[in-house]
């Protein structure tokens, strides 16, 4: 991605966190397109820095903090973790909530995660990607707001999401105050894919949504409060604290890693369209140091690239491990400002054992990322990039209208 500064390596001890920085905008600001009306440089503040929005609102209440390794903000020119900050400023946190991956972001995609302690407050851990997904009414019983801080990569299928729904659904039924420190979406900068349809209902799919929404999640928890998709159609008490100096073409490159297998701008760019390779028989790259930006596969014939998967910290069992696979290396392919089904096409045409799909328990794997079985089957009958696109253009549409009322920040 150009105009970025080179990779560095960063350690940050937060939280008992280590953190492994990804590029970073030159001066640590923001970088904006040609389209974003917005100065060069400009520097976004997150929702976490806005803080003269927030601290008063928490003054005297009993704080849970649904977050992970990316709950970051700026203080004094350094990063320091949402947690550590509250405490300093005499905030009463008294419980931590973690999402799929862990509080500290190690745990493989799909690892149940445990509850623990927190090395560095002593603070209890409560896993949402556990026994439960959902904070039950004894896990909140002791707190008075849940202060929910994570960085989104804005796929519907990335499972953050989901976990604000759970959260807020909770906090609905339970009488309890939701806060949402907003952050920027490095993939709102476009809108495209199939809608979620409701028998593919999931945690990758919680919503009737594109693949990509184009929203922060300050406004996706908007949009869940007012379309009444919270179980019952109750309503959380929510607040959120929005970025300064933002747009939703505004360019951002991510301080610390969202997940294990997301190590920089690329594979965030990527991943909208290479995250359905997990529902084929081709590896998208975990196993690799360039996650999300190869796939491949034994299976395919006549490809250029060939990698071999390797047991790896967040990918200790990889498709094809200690296998050759034979595909395509993307990590220079342009900034994508669409999802990219040719090489999904491509990948299909040239496999040569069946199935080429997956499953996930009963369901097919694909369908339940795609949000439809529309687009497996497209692929199939042998339609065109261009063909499929064309009946996503209504939905979009319409998204789009609905979409409009929950924005915070323009396109």
């Amino acid at each position: 991605m150009k105009n970025f500064v080179k990779y560095t390596s960063i350690a940050l001890l937060s939280s008992g966190i280590f953190f492994s920085f990804m590029p970073f905008p030159t001066n640590g600001k923001a970088l904006f397109n040609e389209q974003d009306p917005q100065k060069h440089g400009i520097e976004i503040i997150l929702g976490a820095e806005n803080n003269t929005a927030y601290l008063h609102q928490l003054k005297g209440k009993k704080v849970g903090v649904v977050s992970n390794q990316t709950g970051v903000l700026r203080v004094k020119g350094n990063y320091t973790h949402l947690v550590d900050y509250l405490i300093s400023q005499g905030i009463e946190v008294v419980k931590i909530y973690s999402p799929e991956h862990g509080f500290r972001g190690e745990a493989d995609a799909g690892d149940k995660v445990k509850s623990g302690i927190d090395e560095k407050t002593g603070l209890p851990i409560v896993s949402l990607y556990g026994n439960n997904r959902k904070p039950t009414k004894a896990q909140i019983a002791d707190i008075d707001i849940l202060v929910f801080d994570m960085q989104d990569v804005g796929a519907r299928f990335y499972t953050y999401i989901s976990t604000l729904h759970y959260v807020m659904e909770a906090a609905a039924q339970n009488n309890k105050k939701v806060m949402v420190l907003d952050r920027p979406n490095p993939n709102a900068h476009y809108i495209d894919g199939p809608m979620m349809k409701p028998e593919n209902k999931s945690f990758v799919g919680m919503h009737p949504v594109p693949i990509i929404y184009g929203m922060t999640m300050g406004e996706y928890a908007q949009m869940i409060n007012g379309e009444g998709w919270l179980d019952g159609q109750v309503k959380a008490d929510l607040t959120v604290v929005p970025l300064k100096n933002y747009t939703h073409q505004s360019r951002y490159s991510l301080p610390v890693k969202p997940s294990p297998n997301l190590p920089n701008d690329q594979s965030i760019n990527l991943y909208p369209s290479t995250c359905l390779f997990e529902g084929t028989n081709v590896n998208e790259g975990r196993g690799t140091t360039t996650q999300f930006q190869v796939y491949g596969s034994p299976y395919l014939k006549n490809m250029p690239y060939s990698y071999t998967p390797k047991s790896m910290p967040g990918a200790k069992e990889p498709k094809f491990k200690n296998e050759v696979c034979y595909g395509e290396d993307l990590s220079n392919a342009p900034f994508q400002t669409r999802i990219n089904l040719q090489w999904l096409i491509t990948a299909y045409k040239n496999n040569t054992k069946q199935p080429f799909w997956t499953y996930n328990g009963k369901k097919l794997w694909i369908d339940q990322l795609a949000g439809t079985d529309e687009l497996r089957k497209q692929i199939e009958a042998g339609k065109t990039e261009e063909q499929i696109r064309a009946t996503w253009k209504a939905d979009l549409e319409q998204f789009k209208h609905v979409r409009k009322k929950y924005l915070l920040y323009t396109d």
